[in-house]
């Protein structure tokens, strides 16, 4: 019996413990990932694009907006905020103040459906469910108008369900995005077109990475794509990965660097053809106030390097 009691004990402080980690270390533990991608015309001279994806920030979160000020010193070619900024209805000025010295630098953004509306408790077993994608009742409204007209006011430009060409380094990038297709604002068909051979490349970008945003985006011929929302998974297995993504993007692509195609979702990795896009999937920097937990997730920010593709 006292074996057993010992053994009980011994699980319960584990727990209790892995549950300290996860929600004072690691949601904090900030990281910086690098990733270098083949997707420029040949003979154009390397690009660097900052993404910073779910902040997810209430006021109080000092550390995380200090942290994202600081990548400032990085000096991006481009940033990329890929939504879910807000998580308290007077984060606005928190967001833009983390933001701020990143407005000296070309960038651009899209909305998340936390930019619209604010986290409401909810039982975490649902995005385990097809339900995930539901809407809770009783939403918040979200200052988002506000958001939107501070990054604008930055000098920044709002890629929902828009369609535009930038200098970006000297060199001339095609950007087409959407608003958030979680709770279906994307409207791909609006701006959708074959990519611009006068440009050294062209991005899509989204919030959340849903197969009938990526499939049609790689099709019309972007080459990168880039997409946050899925935290990761925030609550992984060491040596195994994501269990869930919110999404319909399969776990293996929850985060990081992978290549899609249409289909993609339904095929392996290794099946990728040779013109297949790359996706880039953000962690992300958040979490929702009533979950404050990640686990073998860090937080992160990425510096993508493109490089020029093969002929």
């Amino acid at each position: 019996m006292n074996r057993i009691l010992g053994t009980a004990a011994g699980v319960v402080a584990l727990g209790v413990g892995g549950i300290g980690y996860a929600s004072v270390v690691e949601r904090n533990w900030f990281a910086l990932r690098r990733f270098t991608v083949p997707v420029l015309a040949p003979g154009t001279a390397p690009l660097r694009i900052l993404q910073i994806s779910d902040l997810h920030l209430v006021p109080r979160q000092r550390r995380r907006i200090e942290w994202v000020r600081g990548l400032a010193a990085l000096s991006p070619d481009l940033v990329v905020n890929s939504g879910d900024n807000l998580a308290a209805l007077d984060a606005v000025p928190g967001a833009l103040h983390a933001m701020e010295p990143l407005f000296a630098f070309p960038g651009v953004f899209v909305m998340g459906s936390n930019d619209y509306y604010a986290p409401v408790p909810k039982n975490p077993a649902r995005y385990l469910t097809r339900r995930h994608a539901e809407a809770p009742p009783g939403l918040v409204h979200l200052p988002t108008e506000d958001l939107r007209a501070g990054m604008r006011d930055g000098g920044w430009v709002d890629l929902d369900n828009v369609r535009t060409t930038i200098t970006v380094g000297g060199a001339a990038v095609e950007l087409v995005g959407t608003d958030d297709a979680h709770i279906r604002n994307d409207r791909y068909a609006e701006v959708a077109g074959s990519a611009s051979d006068a440009v050294a490349v062209t991005i899509g970008v989204t919030h959340a990475p849903y197969q009938r945003v990526l499939d049609p985006m790689a099709a019309d011929g972007a080459r990168l794509l880039i997409a946050g929302h899925t935290h990761g998974g925030q609550l992984a297995l060491p040596f195994y990965g994501a269990l869930v993504t919110n999404c319909d993007l399969p776990t293996d692509r929850a985060k990081g660097v992978s290549r899609w195609w249409p289909g993609a979702g339904s095929t392996p990795s290794s099946a990728a053809p040779p013109d297949a896009a790359w996706l880039h999937v953000s962690a992300g920097l958040g979490t929702s106030p009533y979950a404050p937990v990640r686990f073998a997730c860090r937080p992160e920010a990425t510096l993508l390097t493109l490089v020029p593709r093969d002929a």
